[in-house]
């Protein structure tokens, strides 16, 4: 019986993730697991992301001054936008471009990671 809480759990969780299809906190995983699987908690929450992260099926998404977010893995390169009204983080496509020009000389550019910050649809006056 452990077993199958434990999958139901796991599918739960993955299924918060795969719904929002936005990177979500612990904090709403939990919010929203809860209506599929009575009982569950926050550590199970975070010990699933975990076994999730290390399985390469959840990627954890830093926003600057910010706990982490989830959000599945699979979607290919893309972006952030954080909302600094409600603290969601939501999808961006699409990316600028190639950032060589601005690394300094000498050096060698492997990757990136950009951050759109401001107010989304909802928390803006021009959403209303």
């Amino acid at each position: 019986m452990a077993s199958e809480r434990n999958t139901r759990q796991r599918q739960a969780i993955r299924d918060a993730l795969a719904v929002a299809a936005r990177p979500l906190s612990p904090k709403e995983i939990l919010d929203t697991a809860q209506g599929t699987v009575t009982g569950i908690g926050i550590a199970t929450v975070y010990r699933t992301l975990k076994l999730l992260a290390d399985e390469g099926l959840v990627d954890t998404v830093d926003i600057p001054g910010e706990s982490p977010r989830f959000e599945l893995s699979g979607k290919g390169h893309h972006h952030h936008f954080y909302c600094r009204g409600c603290t969601g983080v939501f999808e961006v496509e699409g990316c600028p471009g190639d950032f060589a020009g601005l690394v300094p000389g000498g050096f060698q550019l492997d990757g990136h990671e950009l951050v759109l910050f401001g107010l989304c649809r909802g928390c803006s006056d021009g959403g209303r």
